[in-house]
């Protein structure tokens, strides 16, 4: 790669960077970020400043060491007792003002990031195009894996390198300006001959520092370049294995009943298995540039003795003026080495940037899709639901529905059938406006609930699982109880302040006599039902089925259901049935729209 290749590159990194960085700084939180900054700014300023004057002490120290001057050697101690003591002071404060800036900056960009992530049904959308469009092994892709992960983790990872590795550029920068000057007037000039001239370089430690870490970093650069891919896979790698346990513990049951526990730990293994090979490959990686880095820290240690030891020893300078200049040279040594020392914590940290900048890119691409289906829902309880000229794709492009026009009429069940895998459940998807491959329009009362196939129930309460979406406050007990009455399940009447992981706690078939209780609680005007009876035995389905219908003929509107047993069309009036087009149709299927019992033509 060209020079002008890396210059770009690093031009486009310190973009992602900043763009990562600067709504925090800009936010309503603006004048306590930027006060925090100006405050740990100011207090490594002062860090250094307190730096000078170690390195001035140093100097009337040995010489009364060296001269036998007892007064100035207590008289220097007692210098020293004062220097330290607002030295530390100073460090107390820059490290708790700096976690507390790193505190405050993770909170704001969670906050943020998890509002965007749930904003407009990214998070859904972000995990459909998860297994279309994955991400690459460097971050470029369409869909990032493990948005948990990014939020939780590499948050905290952004802001923690940001603010140290920031700040320590600074002190590097101020360190270098402060003590440069130092070096230059204590060195002295380096005479040589070479084909008979002679010549002079002022400033001769300086150049030798500077000479002396650029070959550092240089190298340092080529030989540490491969942690910037492992570190971004080795967080890949962690999150995955990490997942899949989350997915076992969910599924416990589930697993033990198939005896799948041999099947799982071959998994487990597998995915650990990556996070030990690469993180091997990582570690070779830091081993061969931990020797080079120990190695020019050695050396730094002595370099300046070897280089200022003539002078020293045919008495052009003192040893307070050696130790003085081996100090000046060692801090400037270690600014100019700020690259060659952090060079690890950087890769880790652009690792950590190009993974942020992907996950944004994603969000912001979802936030900004314009969904092809002018999907609306009415602001009031009136009206019925109707679909005009709805094409439903898959994820691959192919064409399930095409070209749709449906209504359902207040007071009617419809029974929505067809083949296994026909997209029933697609359709619903886009009836809710939640489906990203789809095209048309679609309008809901605001009154409309639908019943996944799967339902969701949050860890904690009864109450909060039965109420939620929205607080359980809003629900009188009473209500509550009748909710759970009224879905058979008596049972759990008393155990509404019973915290549990309800999805794991109760049976299939409870679970979908809570969804179900859900809607007799929260009485909307709509029901959508995808197999929301498929656990229950026939006497328990009737049951709610008819109190199911009984609601909503009483609240003015309709049921839309999914089901495949027989004994639930019995429910409804008439049917949609999707039907196999024949090959070279628009599409795979067309919705026929029948009176339950007709057989679809």
């Amino acid at each position: 790669m060209s020079l002008i290749h890396k210059f770009a590159a690093f031009r486009a990194f310190a973009r992602q960077a900043g763009a990562l960085s600067m709504p925090y700084f800009r936010s309503e939180e603006k004048s306590k970020a930027r006060g925090l900054l100006a405050a740990i700014v100011v207090l490594n300023l002062a860090a250094v400043y307190m730096l000078v004057l170690i390195n001035d002490w140093n100097r009337l120290f040995y010489d009364a060491l060296q001269n036998k001057q007892q007064d100035v050697f207590w008289t220097q101690l007692g210098r020293f007792t004062w220097i330290a003591f607002a030295y530390i002071i100073i460090a107390v404060y820059k490290f708790y003002l700096t976690q507390l800036l790193e505190l405050r900056w993770r909170a704001w960009l969670t906050g943020h990031y998890t509002t965007r992530w749930l904003a407009n049904h990214a998070f859904y959308r972000m995990e459909l195009a998860r297994f279309t469009q994955p991400e690459g092994a460097t971050g470029k892709g369409h869909s990032p894996d493990n948005p948990d992960q990014r939020i939780q983790e590499d948050l905290n990872l952004f802001t923690s390198y940001s603010v140290s590795l920031s700040m320590g550029l600074l002190n590097a920068l101020v360190t270098l300006a402060s003590f440069v000057g130092i070096l230059w007037g204590l060195s002295g000039a380096f005479d040589f001959t070479f084909n008979g001239a002679s010549y002079e370089i002022p400033g001769f430690m300086v150049w030798m520092a500077v000479l002396y870490c650029v070959v550092g970093s240089v190298l340092t650069h080529y030989i540490g370049r491969p942690l910037i891919p492992l570190n971004f896979q080795q967080q890949r790698v962690e999150a995955d294995f990490r997942h899949h346990m989350v997915r076992v513990r969910e599924y416990s049951e589930s697993i033990a009943l198939d005896k799948g526990e041999t099947v799982e730990r071959s998994q487990l293994d597998g995915r650990f298995g990556q996070v030990i090979g690469n993180y091997l490959r990582l570690l070779t990686a830091q081993k061969r540039l931990t020797w080079f880095t120990n190695g020019f820290g050695q050396a730094a240690v002595v370099f300046p003795f070897i280089v200022a030891a003539p002078r020293f020893f045919s008495g052009a300078i003192q040893l307070g003026e050696l130790m003085q200049i081996a100090s000046a040279f060692g801090r400037v040594q270690d600014s100019l080495s700020w690259f060659v020392d952090n060079y690890d914590r950087l890769a880790s940290w652009r690792a950590t940037t190009d993974r942020l900048t992907s996950f944004e890119q994603a969000i912001s691409a979802q936030i900004a899709h314009d969904p092809s289906v002018e999907w609306s829902q009415d602001a009031t309880e009136s009206g019925a639901p109707s679909i005009a000229d709805l094409t439903v794709r898959l994820p691959g492009g192919e064409v399930m529905l095409a070209g749709q026009t449906l209504a359902v009429a207040p007071g009617e069940q419809i029974l929505l059938q067809g083949p296994s895998g026909s997209g029933k459940s697609t359709l619903f998807r886009s009836l809710a406006g939640i489906w990203p491959f789809a095209q048309g329009r679609v309008r809901l009362p605001a009154s409309s609930m639908f019943i996944p196939q799967r339902p969701y129930f949050p860890n904690g309460p009864l109450r909060d699982a039965l109420a939620y979406p929205e607080p359980a406050s809003r629900y009188t007990d009473e209500a509550l109880h009748q909710a759970l009455h009224e879905a058979l399940l008596p049972d759990l009447v008393n155990r509404l302040d019973e915290a549990d992981a309800w999805s794991q706690k109760l049976s299939g078939g409870e679970q979908q006599r809570l969804a179900i209780a859900r809607v007799l609680l929260k009485q909307p005007q709509w029901v959508f039902a995808d197999e929301a009876s498929s656990a229950l035995d026939p006497l328990a389905e009737a049951t709610l089925y008819q109190r199911l219908i009984e609601l909503v003929k009483r609240t003015g509107g309709g049921l839309v259901s999914i089901a495949h047993r027989p004994s639930v069309a019995g429910f409804h009036g008439h049917s949609w049935t999707l039907v196999p087009e024949p090959a070279g149709a628009p599409a795979r299927y067309r919705v026929q729209v029948a009176a339950t019992g007709d057989k679809p033509a």
